[in-house]
């Protein structure tokens, strides 16, 4: 049954069970909504690499901190396109372009950002984007671009945010959300752990994604890569035991998600992925580098595809059509360098 009314005593039930009984349940839940044997490959791109006024303790682009992360300009259109067709080649089904903004401002890098989602939609790719903060015409500029999803993550618990991130409040997390929702964007947000919190705190995040009035489409789960030269470089990762009841304990919660196994998987064992992929994760960003974090090959991952047996899963999947409609606005279409596009 999809509820969107848990209480914090049931998910903490759910959280706590004995580790086999958990996987077991995840994985009998999974199966009732979701095809076992089908993982969807993403791949994400940063599109404009740091000098991020923010302050998230766990963030290589921050431009406050002293990382080995060189600042470099909005990508140009040829350059995606280029790299969604390697994706796309590659395997992957969906594309996400990330900028190190605090939020989206209405300038020539969002007119060209919207020629950027118009182009790599029309290679019949599920084209996400994360730029921060949108307000709820940006969200429908995207929409009109062809935006299929925007990732923007809440990632922890409210309780713990604050010790994390100071420039933005967890309500302005909620907000842009709310925005991307209002545009009828599919929604992408999910958390980080490792960050410090407790078994409290990844419980009350995934209390907040799951009692949304409708659940996120992709709830994607990360472990921290430690940054060096960030507030958090010498934390230790959570544990792969960790990593995979928050997995299972999401996929109780929200069956009908994508549960997405995210940053940290460099450090995974093929053992480790595969309990994850058991306890209901049905989706992987494929490519050596996650924006500026290492990442397993991709031969790796076809590698353990094949041990497996699993399919990875089409683009547009749930949609009915092979690609989402999309309206050609002047300023997109002037970013893309064409009058009219049409998708087959």
């Amino acid at each position: 049954m999809i509820k969107n009314n848990w209480t914090r005593e049931e998910i903490e039930e759910i959280y706590n069970l004995p580790f086999m009984e958990l996987v077991y349940r995840a994985a009998t839940v999974h199966r009732q909504f979701n095809d076992p044997q089908e993982v969807q490959i993403s791949t994400l791109l940063s599109i404009k690499t740091g000098g991020c006024p923010e302050d998230c303790s766990y963030c290589s682009q921050a431009a406050r901190y002293h990382t080995d992360v060189k600042v470099q300009k909005l990508m140009e259109l040829d350059e995606v396109l280029s790299a969604a067709q390697r994706a796309k080649d590659a395997g992957s089904s969906r594309f996400c372009m990330g900028a190190a903004w605090r939020e989206v401002r209405d300038n020539k890098d969002f007119d060209k950002v919207l020629g950027m989602v118009q182009g790599v939609n029309s290679m019949g790719l599920e084209v996400c984007c994360t730029l921060g903060m949108l307000s709820e015409s940006q969200a429908e500029k995207l929409k009109d671009a062809g935006l299929y999803a925007y990732n923007h993550n809440v990632d922890t618990s409210e309780e713990h945010y604050e010790d994390v991130i100071s420039t933005r409040t967890f309500a302005d997390r909620l907000n842009t959300i709310d925005n991307v929702r209002k545009a009828k964007i599919s929604v992408c947000s999910g958390g980080i752990i490792g960050l410090g919190e407790s078994d409290g705190d990844r419980i009350g995040m995934l209390k907040t994604l799951a009692n949304m009035p409708q659940h996120p489409d992709s709830v994607p789960i990360n472990n921290l890569v430690p940054i060096k030269g960030t507030p958090l470089g010498d934390q230790e990762p959570a544990s792969i035991w960790d990593m995979v009841r928050t997995i299972a304990t999401a996929r109780i919660l929200m069956p009908k998600s994508m549960v997405r196994l995210s940053a940290g998987r460099l450090d995974m064992t093929y053992e480790g992925q595969t309990l994850c992929f058991m306890a209901g994760a049905n989706s992987i960003f494929s490519g050596d580098v996650l924006l500026t974090t290492p990442n397993p090959a991709v031969k790796n991952d076809q590698e353990l595809f094949q041990i497996l047996s699993i399919k990875p899963r089409e683009a547009f999947k749930d949609s009915k059509k092979s690609a989402v409609e999309f309206q050609v606005t002047p300023t997109a279409g002037k970013a893309l360098g064409i009058e009219e596009v049409t998708v087959l």
